[in-house]
């Protein structure tokens, strides 16, 4: 199974420059320097904002979990970054409740897995 609505998925911009990609952030400093490894810079944020769509077209959705206010989705795979390098990594995605466009909620390395 495949993330529903693929096409209609989206990344909010403040996950990208405030969050993900942001060295000074209290907590998304290591994904940060995970990313900045792989080739993201927080200048590009749209370079990133397509490769993790990509990431979710291109893999499997690997759990599915019901809650009381919509549906988290993981996606593991494969995930290569502007330089060529690549590592696997989590992405997990949410379909709030009435809606149906899955909004990206993190992304993660799955340990051990770039190359």
């Amino acid at each position: 199974m495949h993330l529903p609505y693929i096409e209609e998925a989206f990344v909010p911009e403040p996950k990208l420059s405030g969050y993900l990609l942001a060295i000074d952030h209290a907590f998304g400093r290591s994904k940060a320097l995970f990313l900045n490894s792989l080739g993201f810079r927080m200048g590009h944020p749209d370079v990133l904002r397509r490769a993790l769509l990509q990431h979710a077209a291109d893999n499997a959705v690997s759990s599915v979990q019901s809650t009381p206010f919509g549906v988290k989705y993981l996606i593991e795979g494969r995930f290569s970054g502007p330089t060529g390098t690549s590592a696997v990594i989590r992405s997990v995605w949410f379909v709030e409740t009435g809606e149906r466009s899955p909004r990206f909620v993190t992304a993660y390395p799955i340990r051990g897995t770039q190359k």
